[in-house]
C-alpha cells in the first residue's frame, strides 16, 4: 500500500506540468544558450554568427568615434576591453552582433554598437557612445541600452541614476519603444545621507 500511494503521488508530480528542473537562466542576466541545433534557419531563428574580430569591426568603423578607436588598447597582455553578443535584433538570416567597448581601470562601458550581418560584411546600425557610462544588452529581441547618469562629485563607482532605453528594430532601423528612468540613493558607509539643505 505504501508503494502504491509513492507511486501515485510521483504520478501526480509529473502531471503538473512543469519542466522537472527549474526555468530559470543563469545570475546576471546571461542568455542561456542551447546545445540542440535548429532543424532550419528562419526569420526569427538566424543562423549563428561566425565569431567575429570584435576590436577590428570597430576599428575598422567609420562611425566609431576617433577617441573611442585612440583607448581601444589591450588591458593586459592582448586582452581588450570588449564585450560581444550575438543573437537576433534586426531579424536577418544571420545572428546580429552587438559590441562594448570598455575601459580597462574600472570596466565602465564608453560605446555601445550593432552590427548586422551584410553579405561577408558588417553594417553599423546602431552606435552609442558616452564619456560616463553605456552598455547595450539583448533582451527578447530587443535592443536594451543602459546609460548610467553621474552628478557632480559622484565617483565612477556610485552613479547618482541611469537611463534604461528600450529599442525595436523597424522599417530598417532602430526606433525608441520605452524608457526608464531610475534615481539612487546617497548612501555613505551603509547608511543613508539625506539631501543637503542647500
Amino acid at each position: 500500500m505504501p508503494g502504491a500511494a509513492a507511486l501515485g503521488l510521483l504520478l501526480s508530480a509529473c502531471a503538473t506540468g512543469g519542466s522537472g528542473a527549474r526555468d530559470e537562466g543563469p545570475a546576471g542576466g546571461e542568455p542561456v544558450v542551447s546545445a540542440v541545433p535548429s532543424p532550419s534557419p528562419s526569420a526569427s531563428t538566424p543562423m549563428p554568427a561566425k565569431k567575429v574580430d570584435a576590436v577590428r569591426l570597430v576599428k575598422n568603423d567609420p562611425q566609431v568615434s576617433p577617441a573611442i578607436k585612440r583607448d581601444l588598447k589591450p588591458c593586459a597582455g592582448k586582452a581588450y576591453p570588449v564585450d560581444v553578443s550575438y543573437g537576433n535584433l534586426t531579424g536577418g538570416s544571420v545572428s546580429d552582433v552587438v559590441v562594448n567597448v570598455l575601459t580597462c581601470g574600472d570596466a565602465v562601458g564608453i560605446g555601445s554598437y550593432v552590427y548586422r550581418a551584410q553579405g561577408d560584411k558588417y553594417e553599423n546600425v546602431f552606435k552609442a557612445e558616452e564619456p560616463a557610462s553605456v552598455y547595450a544588452e539583448i533582451d527578447r529581441g530587443d535592443l536594451v541600452v543602459t546609460k548610467q547618469l553621474y552628478a557632480k562629485g559622484d565617483s565612477v563607482a556610485y552613479p547618482s541614476g541611469e537611463e534604461v532605453i528600450t529599442y525595436h528594430w523597424s522599417t530598417n532601423r532602430f526606433t525608441e519603444s520605452g524608457r526608464t528612468h531610475n534615481d539612487f540613493g546617497n548612501a555613505v558607509d551603509g547608511e543613508f545621507e539625506p539631501p543637503s539643505a542647500d
